[in-house]
């Protein structure tokens, strides 16, 4: 009989799904696809790019992109920035420079979500 996983288990085996070089090429290109001025979720990235459950490899993705994407445009989910400490400071910054408004710690969604049209990508 085969066994049943929990939904805590499948997503500890997502989250240990390594992004391959496929997946980070969509992913690439689901986030130069979004605006100055705008953002997305991690999760939207991801499911954009054909992977909705992958969130956490875009996560990784742009951790090692080293600045190469305009990584300050994802967010976390309900508009809130993930980063910590300065790195934080900094991506909050960069969204206001870009015309970005807040509301408290969160992005005001409602004016600054970026929707993907999944047929250009």
């Amino acid at each position: 009989m085969r066994k049943k996983f929990t939904a805590r288990e499948a997503a500890r085996k997502l989250a240990r799904v390594r992004p391959t070089a496929e997946m980070e090429a969509r992913f690439r290109r689901a986030i130069r696809q979004i605006p100055k001025g705008k953002v997305a979720t991690y999760g939207q990235v991801a499911a954009a790019a054909g992977y909705p459950l992958f969130h956490r490899q875009v996560a990784q993705m742009l951790r090692k992109s080293h600045g190469t994407l305009p990584w300050q445009r994802v967010i976390g989910a309900g508009g809130e920035i993930k980063l910590r400490y300065e790195a934080a400071l900094e991506q909050r910054f960069r969204l206001e420079m870009e015309g970005v408004r807040f509301r408290g710690k969160r992005v005001d969604m409602a004016e600054h979500q970026h929707v993907f049209r999944t047929w250009e990508l």
